[in-house]
């Protein structure tokens, strides 16, 4: 990481378009900009407050869990399976919520202890199938490398060359696109680490974040990912038991539906903070770590993205720029580094549902060349009129 403003190559700065066809400028500002401008108690994280966090959602989980015991007696099977799809989702956005709780553990931002942390985020990460130190390595890595096309570990983007451009994409090929990607996008990353970086000397057995020798990994990792699976096997074996005592369907209706769920979201989330019209990608010497950093989006949900989901959709440049901010600080912070990035603080108050549709429609491909490139589309959504309002500046 640098804080070492790198100049543009040439005597005058090269002009950029993004997928709108707004001028781009390479941004310059420093770590020690962003440092010196967020207040100091924004960095202190409280271990009292993060399990605060951990007691209330788990509360609420059991809670869900203890009122689903009742929707079998309910008579009409109409309103059963009505209840069962309201608990589904309910319960989902409650254990993705969770699931950012273990994030922070990862980022060593619960608390100022790493055993806590790891602890923490290991059993809770665990009871969602995540592999929590193999995520917590390899989101490390995309932390560190976000914004380079070449070094990305989670969101490198489709290159021209790599692109099957037929013709105009129908958005029923778009919604099919997008389905996919939000039922089994999650697992498919974990199990064979799609949008992530190729690794053709490896054995394909082992890119993933299950295997000891994962080329994801260093070597001196292979104790901790070892751990991690023994995570995974205690949550599949309870699951297996529960089958066997309940049945199939009582499992997937109060452990599966909720569990696509926290897939669904994890997907959605992850995907618009790092997929949009306006954000860049980088090669070369035009990246360093805060030009990657601020190439991500903050965006808003409403009470949910910032009392369920704990603000990780509305504080995501934040988050990449100084990660060990707690959550519960990072509001205050995004308002002081608003000040230093000026206008490469990106955000789009856009509804969350109709900016996931305009990224699957218009972020297909970037260019194979170019130090700076923009996402463009075979749809021939580009220019100034597919501008939404709520990014617009006046």
């Amino acid at each position: 990481m640098s804080d070492k403003k790198i100049p543009n190559a040439g005597d005058a700065p090269k002009q950029y378009k993004d997928t709108y066809g707004r001028e781009f400028n390479i941004p310059n500002f420093t770590m020690k900009e962003v440092h010196d401008a967020i207040p100091p108690h924004c960095f202190e994280r409280s271990l009292v407050t993060s399990y605060g966090y951990v007691v209330r959602d788990l509360v609420i989980v059991f809670t869900l869990f203890y009122c689903a015991t009742f929707i079998s007696y309910i008579p009409s099977l109409p309103l059963r399976i009505l209840a069962w799809a309201v608990y589904g989702v309910l319960q989902g956005l409650i254990s993705t919520g969770v699931w950012v709780l273990a994030h922070e553990c990862g980022h060593g931002a619960f608390s100022p202890y790493n055993l806590v942390n790891d602890v923490t985020g290991w059993v809770l990460h665990s009871a969602l199938l995540v592999p929590y130190f193999s995520w917590k390595f390899s989101h490390s890595t995309h932390h560190k490398t976000t914004g380079h096309i070449d070094r990305d570990m989670v969101f490198k983007p489709t290159v021209k060359n790599q692109f099957i451009e037929m013709s105009e994409e129908t958005p029923i090929v778009t919604l099919f696109k997008v389905f996919r990607q939000q039922i089994g996008g999650w697992p498919a990353y974990l199990v064979s680490n799609v949008s992530g970086q190729k690794y053709p000397k490896a054995a394909p057995n082992t890119v993933n974040h299950f295997h000891p020798d994962s080329p994801l990994f260093k070597p001196s990792q292979r104790r901790e990912i070892i751990l991690s699976d023994i995570g995974i096997a205690i949550t599949l074996s309870a699951l297996i038991y529960a089958t066997k005592q309940f049945g199939f369907a009582s499992v997937m209706l109060y452990y599966g539906m909720p569990y696509l769920w926290v897939n669904h979201w994890l997907v959605a989330i992850t995907y618009l903070q790092h997929t949009d019209p306006a954000l860049p990608h980088y090669r070369g010497e035009e990246w360093n770590f805060q030009r990657g950093a601020s190439a991500t989006i903050d965006r808003d949900f409403g009470f949910i993205g910032r009392e369920v989901f704990h603000g990780i959709i509305e504080t995501h440049v934040c988050h990449h720029l100084i990660s060990r901010i707690p959550f519960y600080h990072a509001d205050e912070a995004t308002v002081a580094i608003k000040k230093v990035l000026g206008p490469h603080y990106q955000y789009d108050g856009t509804n969350f549902f109709v900016a996931l549709w305009r990224s699957a429609r218009m972020c297909q491909y970037v260019e194979a060349e170019g130090d700076v490139v923009f996402f463009k589309n075979s749809n021939g959504l580009e220019g100034p009129e597919h501008l939404p309002k709520a990014q617009k500046v006046e």
